[in-house]
């Protein structure tokens, strides 16, 4: 942080209007100012605007454990532009590592944490600008959700995607892993196989390759205009990544310059966009949450009704795994998410006059990129608007008695339009999982999974393990799952998740009893059990409020603070709550 390389040019005395004056200038700044030279930092350094470099480095997790490299290449471009780098740390959670345990309740905690931390230490520290870097998946939201907060001029700053690994011949990531294990558990599968499998799906740093929830939210900050088009998708382990973090801390200094913010950035428009991005590419369900999540903190109007609309005009054009079998590098090598926008943009369903991080409209930095040619791009997974994989982009929000405010649907494949089948109801995920590896699932089965939500979890766990080992077990097609909990960016097949209210503050999953009828229609948007009104509420008036499953610690604070799934679980008091 301190190794600071004297620039050629003395630097003209900071700006008036930069706050971090008030920490570097006159006299009785002495003291601060002796704090910094400390560190290495000289008078050319305390005369230039102070850019914060928001690193979560971590070794917990491929995702992130490269980005002290990638912070050190962003920090070199704000020095060479003529900023002042000051690079602080914050924390991640693995989700892939805390997946199906205990430990999976503190990961939507950790954007919220991320997003207070990056704003306390950009507020205490009184720095001018910020770039936020970022690795596993609640880091992306977090990040942007400081950005947005603090107003600061921001870039924001993909970590990258680890490359494929290689499995008897195929492509594999973290996702064939996990239904690895339900395919062990149905005897498809031996320790053997999965073992080799294990060792071959992760080759390196980066984050989880397919179109997860990472590489969704990485694709959409170049939707909203948070981050530079065509930065998503150079992977982690390669120069175009190091150019691309380079290229972030010059333009945070252009940022500072022109005094362009967030606030100046982001739209109705930008918002749009971005849905219009995550459903023709089949992004994953946690893009709903956060973007709801984001949009608050910026105040900008945004319902969850707003992603059924979007999605049933956009069509889905890309196919990336969980659905497809490609991954993040081979949309980079046919020309990055730019080429989607562009397909986009050409059919009229993407805003071009929306503004990005450069000071230019989205159609004018399109203009700007050398893309190849639509017509000379050959990638069996990307298609013209003209020909979609579907009429419909790939989320789906569906309403009924059993989630009158919304409850989130990614179609992934050629999925049934409808289901309807008798409920097992689980507690928690864990009674879930046991079920399933116990092989008790039958054809036509909805289990339903309550008490995981934002306040009932707390955190509202993603539940990869559960819903893998069900598509392992070879039923894709033929078993739902409901929940008031997350699911994976990884996840595939028709798993319904963010049910609206949870269980937890008595909304009607609280009710449902197994042997139910649960009836699933996706072309009505419908989810609904097979009782009435008047059943529904005579049960949940038996009901007893459970106890919150923590009444100390971290878990204890935000269960009490999360906001509906429905409004983004934001925790901000100052934004959009019910």
């Amino acid at each position: 942080m301190s190794q600071q390389q004297s620039r050629r040019e003395p630097k003209p005395a900071k700006s008036a209007d930069l706050r971090s004056r008030e920490v570097t200038e006159g006299p009785e700044r002495a003291p601060h100012r002796a704090m910094f030279r400390a560190m290495g930092f000289d008078d050319e350094d305390l005369a230039s605007p102070m850019v914060g470099v928001a690193n979560p480095a971590a070794d917990i997790t491929p995702c992130n454990v490269h980005l002290d490299d990638v912070a050190a290449a962003a920090i070199e471009g704000v020095d060479e532009a003529g900023g002042m780098p000051i690079e602080f740390g914050t924390i991640t959670i693995s989700d892939a590592i805390s997946m199906g345990t205990e430990g999976m309740k503190a990961s939507l905690i950790s954007r919220e944490v991320i997003a207070d931390s990056v704003e306390l230490v950009a507020f205490g520290e009184r720095m001018d600008a910020l770039v936020t870097v970022a690795g596993c998946d609640k880091n992306l939201p977090g990040m942007m959700m400081a950005a947005i907060r603090t107003d600061l001029p921001s870039v924001f700053l993909y970590g990258g995607s680890i490359l494929p690994g290689e499995h008897e011949g195929r492509e594999v990531t973290v996702q064939n892993v996990f239904e690895g294990v339900g395919a062990y558990a149905q005897g498809d599968m031996t320790e053997d196989e999965l073992d080799d499998l294990e060792r071959h799906a992760c080759p390196g740093a980066g984050s989880c390759g397919g179109m997860f929830t990472a590489n969704t939210m990485a694709s959409i900050s170049e939707a909203l205009g948070l981050a530079p088009l065509g930065s998503a998708s150079p992977p982690a382990e390669g120069e175009g990544r190091y150019e691309v973090a380079r290229r972030a801390g010059e333009l945070a200094l252009d940022c500072v310059e022109s005094d362009r913010r967030p606030s100046e950035i982001l739209s109705r428009e930008s918002f749009e966009n971005a849905i219009a991005l995550q459903v023709a590419m089949g992004g994953s369900t946690n893009a709903v949450l956060h973007l709801l999540a984001l949009a608050a903190e910026a105040d900008i109007d945004l319902s969850i009704d707003d992603f059924d609309e979007i999605s049933r005009r956009t069509p889905k054009i890309a196919n990336l795994q969980p659905g497809g079998t490609r991954v993040m590098q081979d949309l980079h090598e046919a020309g990055g998410v730019p080429v989607v926008i562009r397909r986009l943009l050409d059919a009229g369903l993407f805003h071009g006059d929306a503004m990005t991080v450069t000071g230019r409209t989205i159609a004018a930095e399109l203009e700007e990129l050398d893309l190849p040619d639509d017509d000379g791009i050959e990638a069996d997974f990307l298609r013209p608007v003209s020909d979609p994989f579907s009429d419909e982009g790939a989320i789906k929000i569906l309403k009924g008695n059993l989630a009158p405010d919304g409850a989130v649907l990614k179609v992934t494949q050629k999925d049934a339009d409808r289901h309807e089948g008798p409920a097992r109801v689980f507690e928690n995920e864990e009674e879930a999982m046991r079920y399933v590896q116990e092989g008790s699932v039958e054809s036509g089965d909805v289990l339903v999974i309550r008490n995981e939500g934002p306040r009932g979890g707390p955190g509202m766990r993603e539940m990869l393990g559960v819903t893998a080992a069900v598509v392992g077990q070879g039923h894709e097609d033929d078993v739902a799952l409901i929940t008031d909990g997350r699911f994976s960016g990884a996840t595939r097949g028709p798993m319904i998740g963010h049910a609206a209210p949870e269980a937890f503050v008595g909304g009607p999953l609280a009710a449902v009893e197994n042997g139910d009828t649960i009836r699933v229609d996706v072309p009505e948007r419908t989810l609904e059990v097979d009782l009435t009104d008047e059943e529904l509420d005579a049960r949940l008036d038996d009901r007893e409020q459970p106890e919150p499953p923590y009444t100390s610690g971290v878990l204890a604070k935000y269960g009490r603070d999360f906001d509906s799934a429905a409004n983004g679980a934001v925790t901000n008091p100052g934004v959009k709550r019910e």
